[in-house]
């Protein structure tokens, strides 16, 4: 039988089978994927192929829905995956998600502050993965009674406009009709990974668009102005219009992973179409003469931070912390 990872709970993998049934399912011994070294051998997302256990072997979801049970046997290739070094193994990643048609990267830039570096690593490894990503500039009302932080959320929407990511601002607390259309648009008959830091308002953008799902929301640490998990495990959830979203825990760090240094400026678009102008086809844009790059970024043609992130990227400074801790 066949189906496809809906939500992982560690040991445990719920799997949406073709006919529309859900089954708990564990792993068969140990799979062998080829082309990754993850803490997750399995993610929300993969085609897998699965065996039924015996009738007599039940257990229930967390909304007391009885599952039967199944053993998974294979891993069908994926044909692509949101990927990050793990937190806990520096020399293994762990996958987000598999087999996805696009990614939606929510984030504020106050209460609390998504920084420049979060964003661009997650940038870089959608754009090595071939995964187009949009970003959600949420909580839009803190913007609006003072002109200069809206002036500031729109020189950094600017920014990734310029180099041809489509950006959005909500407020997804009080969603307004059109905007709440547009985003239904967006998201219809396709696969979304949604992902961002933890207080961002990721579960309420989804619930805004989707009310039947009433995922849990959480408040903000008094203390830091941090957000606090209320998304435990990663789960897809089918929308009603068409298509299913990804939703995953708030991510606190985004490190590349297995990038060569000659690469890396590939999934930069912008400084990507400016090595063209080099002098070097294999200037690394550091400090070498006659760099285009460079160049630009005097000219303010690339924005500092771009370049900045990749500086650090290329430096091997892996991990970004959130919020500027």
């Amino acid at each position: 039988m066949k189906g496809t990872v809906i939500k992982s709970t560690g040991n445990w993998y719920i799997v949406l089978a073709e006919d529309g049934e859900k089954i708990n399912c564990r792993i068969k011994g140990r799979l062998k994927i080829d082309g990754y070294k993850s803490t997750n051998p399995i993610a929300v997302g993969d085609k897998i192929v699965f065996q039924l256990e015996e009738e007599k072997n039940i257990s229930q979801e967390e909304n007391g829905t009885d599952l039967r049970q199944g053993v998974i046997s294979e891993v069908e290739k994926r044909k692509n995956c949101i990927i990050r070094k793990s937190k806990n193994l520096s020399k293994q990643s762990h996958i987000l998600a598999t087999n996805v048609d696009q990614a939606l990267l929510i984030v504020t830039l106050a209460i609390p502050k998504t920084s420049f570096g979060f964003i661009d690593r997650f940038l870089v490894t959608a754009e090595a993965y071939r995964i187009p990503t949009h970003i959600i500039f949420n909580k839009a009302d803190i913007f609006e009674e003072d002109n200069l932080l809206r002036e500031d959320l729109l020189n950094v929407m600017g920014i990734y406009e310029k180099i041809g990511y489509k950006c959005y601002s909500v407020c997804s607390a009080k969603m307004k009709k059109e905007t709440k259309e547009e985003m239904i648009s967006l998201l219809k008959d396709k696969i979304t990974l949604i992902s961002g830091h933890s207080g961002v308002g990721k579960s309420t953008f989804i619930n805004a668009i989707e009310p039947s799902l009433d995922l849990k929301t959480g408040n903000l640490s008094s203390a830091h102005l941090k957000g606090m998990h209320t998304t435990t495990f990663t789960e897809m959830h089918e929308l009603s219009f068409g298509g299913f979203i990804i939703d995953t825990p708030g991510i606190k760090e985004f490190s590349v992973v297995n990038m060569d240094k000659y690469e890396i400026s590939h999934f930069f678009p912008e400084i990507f179409r400016k090595a063209n102008d080099c002098k070097f086809h294999t200037c690394l844009h550091i400090n070498e003469p006659k760099c285009a790059v460079i160049a630009a970024v005097e000219k303010n043609e690339i924005a500092p931070s771009r370049y900045h992130s990749y500086l650090s990227i290329m430096n091997g400074e892996e991990v970004i912390k959130d919020y500027n801790d």
